[in-house]
């Protein structure tokens, strides 16, 4: 939905699913890093799981995952 212009939204998971990841749009905002404002581009995830199939601790570890990912692309590579 962030190609939509879509901030932000809460994805409905369909069987034979057990989570869907929602991606907003990118925007540039300000956020503190290292101790100072900047401005830099932040993004939503969300991410909807079915707890009967896939603990909320897990689902949380792979959500985490992925923010790693989106900020140091370069892992990818790895």
């Amino acid at each position: 939905m962030g190609m939509l212009g879509i901030d932000k939204f809460n994805a409905i998971i369909n069987p034979p699913e057990c989570s869907i990841l929602g991606v907003g749009r990118t925007v540039e905002k300000p956020a503190v890093h290292g101790g100072e404002i900047k401005i830099r581009p932040m993004a939503w995830f969300t991410l909807s799981s079915d707890h009967r199939i896939v603990d909320g601790a897990t689902a949380a570890l792979f959500l985490n995952h992925i923010k790693k990912l989106a900020e140091n692309p370069h892992l990818l590579l790895i």
